[in-house]
């Protein structure tokens, strides 16, 4: 008896879990690409590799936090990979972001907002990955399976980028 299950069912399921968990997606490539063409070809290819490691993924495991890893590593790679080839920065630019609005006449909290997206913009990519799932409400437990450390470096690594923050905004 083929205990197998249909291809089509796979890309189902996928397309559901991926549907359900898009916003990652977007985060991760907002976070690592301020281009918007460039965000969008590393949103393809955190999909692309998703698939590509969906016959591996253990449903006992959170769905979001197997996808933060993939995604977190694969733009981790990209940033490298860009780095290596064009070694120079690119000059941060606000109207290529889309940042949510979260007061719509509150110049402060916008000013405050852009501020916090130039600080996470500015860090190195495990610190800006830690940062994005801190905001993102996620736990050190989760933290550190999706980035590999242990918790108690999550811990310390989010006191220490907490506090530069305090000190630079």
């Amino acid at each position: 008896m083929d205990t197998t299950v249909p291809i089509e069912d796979e890309r189902q399921a996928f397309a559901k879990q991926l549907q359900a968990h898009h916003g990652i997606i977007a985060t991760v490539a907002a976070s690592y690409c301020r281009d918007p063409d460039d965000r969008a070809d590393l949103a393809q290819e955190i999909a692309i590799q998703l698939w590509r490691a969906w016959p591996k993924y253990d449903p006992a495991r959170r769905f979001s936090t197997w996808m933060y890893r993939i995604a977190l590593n694969v733009a981790i790679s990209a940033v490298r990979n860009a780095a290596h080839r064009h070694r120079h920065a690119v000059r941060f630019d606000e109207a290529l972001h889309d940042v949510e609005d979260p007061a719509p006449h509150d110049p402060q909290a916008e000013q405050q907002v852009r501020a916090l997206h130039r600080f996470i913009h500015a860090q190195a990519p495990l610190d800006r990955a830690l940062l994005l799932l801190y905001l993102d409400d996620r736990s050190h437990r989760e933290m550190a399976e999706i980035l590999g450390l242990s918790q108690t470096n999550v811990a310390t690594k989010i006191s220490r980028l907490r506090q530069r923050i305090r000190n630079e905004l």
